[in-house]
């Protein structure tokens, strides 16, 4: 049975971990770089697709290939030709990606935006009115990316499509559609009631920790599952806790079994 969602519990953690101060370390910071949409959405999506493996090493390969591309990502990208993407990024390797599926990556960037102004304009042509949440916009945005790169898949990004959580895909959704003293809500147009749970190592620890899942593969039926419970506390903001929940794990010095000194979640 799943434990009654008591919202002052997690309020309390959401003031006192939702802060600028407990950010670092994390690929959000790449975000924080720039002060412009254009810039700030381009940053976002390749530091969240180069989301995987140690925190550390996340902010070494996503901050290399993001100084190569100078103060302004977006007048980089206007400026630039596949040849001269390859040629910038060349020698480019982190665990299994390439500097292939690299240039396909930050490329298909590049022509979405030309076509539809950004990405904010392409992922919301992909939502409709009665969509409960934001899986449907994101498959066809993900193949929308895809269809501009020279494979039919990619590593950097995943698709709801084959039951993945997508974690990544989810994070990167989370930075653009929420706002508050975290979140730099650079998208617009999207309500963060459709937003789902990006389910890393730690979110999925902490779930079964405090009992609102007992799923022990972390794939888009858990992701869904724990969104739910959020969902009961915040219709409006299923993930607001998400960010300060999943310190407890990241940021040094905590862990999760310190969120139990903080209270229960209800009665199990």
């Amino acid at each position: 049975m799943i434990p009654t969602p008591d919202p002052d519990y997690f309020e309390s953690i959401y003031e006192r971990y939702n802060r600028r101060e407990y950010v670092h370390p994390d690929p959000l910071e790449m975000v924080y770089r720039y002060a412009s949409k254009g810039d700030q959405e381009i940053a976002g999506l390749i530091a969240s697709s180069l989301a995987y493996g140690r925190v550390n090493q996340i902010l070494l390969k996503s901050g290399w290939v993001l100084d190569l591309m100078g103060p302004s990502p977006e007048l980089f990208l206007k400026e630039s030709t596949r040849r001269s993407l390859s040629s910038c990024f060349r020698g480019f390797r982190y665990r299994w990606t390439t500097d292939r599926e690299l240039v396909d990556l930050v490329w298909a960037i590049k022509c979405v935006r030309e076509e539809w102004g950004s990405l904010n304009a392409a992922f919301k042509d992909g939502m409709h009115d009665d969509d409960h949440d934001v899986l449907p916009a994101l498959s066809a945005w993900v193949e929308l990316l895809i269809s501009r790169m020279k494979v039919k898949k990619s590593s950097l990004l995943s698709s709801p499509v084959d039951g993945s959580a997508c974690k990544r895909m989810h994070m990167f959704l989370r930075w653009m559609i929420r706002k508050d003293d975290v979140d730099p809500g650079t998208w617009n147009g999207i309500e963060s009631s459709r937003l789902l749970v990006p389910l890393d190592a730690h979110m999925h620890r902490i779930a079964r920790l405090l009992g609102f899942t007992r799923r022990r593969q972390a794939d888009q039926r858990t992701v869904i599952e724990i969104t739910e419970f959020f969902r009961n506390l915040n219709p409006g903001d299923p993930v607001r806790y998400d960010f300060s929940l999943t310190r407890f794990g990241i940021h040094p010095g905590m862990n999760a079994g310190q969120l139990l000194v903080h209270g229960k979640t209800g009665d199990s």
